[in-house]
């Protein structure tokens, strides 16, 4: 009887040892073996306003045809700064520099994801590297200590608005005559406008003409509120601004204009390495002069 127990229990144990999985044969990531193009962690980066869209990209500048195999996410911050940066009806983020880095970023084999604030706190989400990328920057040294920038990808020029039929200020020849007659001039906080108006802000008997704002369409209510007396905006931004608002008989170009020179991408120091601003480098300079990249900058330029 103690032999027949014996060998079923031997059967028994048999039967379960046979039916036990095999263990899975995984290999583990090496460094090495990481994508070139993504150095943050997998936790989904913290938003800049919780109150922000989730907005989708669109496949229109993504030119997948050509772009090399690569695991590659790549989260941009975004200020809607149209015809620049916006969000469409469709809830699709769109513009000018969304569409020309998409596609290169595209060609690159990265995919996109888009965090909507105000260029503020975009900055500040940049420096912390809950962002990895800002678009349509200028180079200032106090940025270059947080980020790491492209080469240039555009040029970039601001215009003097006022409002329609003031004609003593339309009289006055340029920024000096504004402040010289203590002429209050709208800018945007944190924008760069160049060496000549950094200058004007940076010294004490002149920056109290300039009042900043968290955004650059405030400045339009400002202005007819007459709050203040002109603003500085993009000459494109301003162009596109007027004319979706329906403001041209209320606010139009002074003719003053100063040139910023050339505009960058900003790569969060926090998540995106030297090694692979060269990549996206050698990229841009490989496409900027290609067919897909010229006729966004032909569209957007009617």
């Amino acid at each position: 009887m103690k032999i027949y127990l014996i060998a079923v229990v031997v059967f028994t144990l048999f039967v379960i040892s046979a039916c036990k999985p095999a263990p899975k044969n995984e290999t583990e990531i090496t460094p090495s073996e990481a994508p070139l193009t993504a150095t943050k962690s997998e936790a989904d980066p913290a938003p800049a306003s919780d109150s922000a869209p989730n907005p989708t990209a669109s496949n229109e500048s993504l030119d997948e045809t050509d772009s090399v195999e690569n695991d590659c996410t790549v989260n941009i911050g975004f200020d809607v700064w149209e015809p620049y940066q916006y969000v469409t009806v469709n809830d699709e983020v769109r513009g000018m520099d969304i569409e020309l880095i998409g596609y290169v970023m595209g060609k690159m084999g990265c995919e996109l994801t888009y965090t909507q604030g105000t260029w503020v706190l975009l900055l500040k989400d940049l420096q912390q590297g809950n962002i990895d990328i800002l678009l349509g920057a200028s180079k200032t040294e106090s940025r270059e200590e947080y980020a790491h920038f492209s080469d240039s990808y555009r040029m970039e020029e601001f215009s003097l608005y006022i409002r329609k039929g003031d004609k003593t200020r339309f009289g006055y020849d340029d920024i000096d005559d504004f402040i010289a007659n203590k002429s209050k001039i709208g800018i945007v906080e944190d924008y760069y406008y160049g060496p000549r108006i950094s200058i004007l802000l940076e010294g004490s008997a002149t920056s109290k003409f300039f009042l900043p704002a968290m955004m650059g369409e405030m400045n339009v209510g400002r202005l007819l509120d007459q709050d203040i007396d002109g603003f500085l905006e993009d000459s494109f931004v301003g162009a596109s601004m007027l004319r979706r608002k329906g403001l041209n008989n209320y606010i139009e170009p002074h003719g003053f204009t100063v040139v910023t020179g050339d505009i960058f991408v900003m790569f969060s120091k926090e998540t995106i390495s030297p090694e692979q601003v060269d990549e996206f480098n050698k990229v841009l300079t490989e496409q900027k002069y290609s067919d897909g990249y010229q006729l966004i900058m032909q569209k957007y330029s009617k």
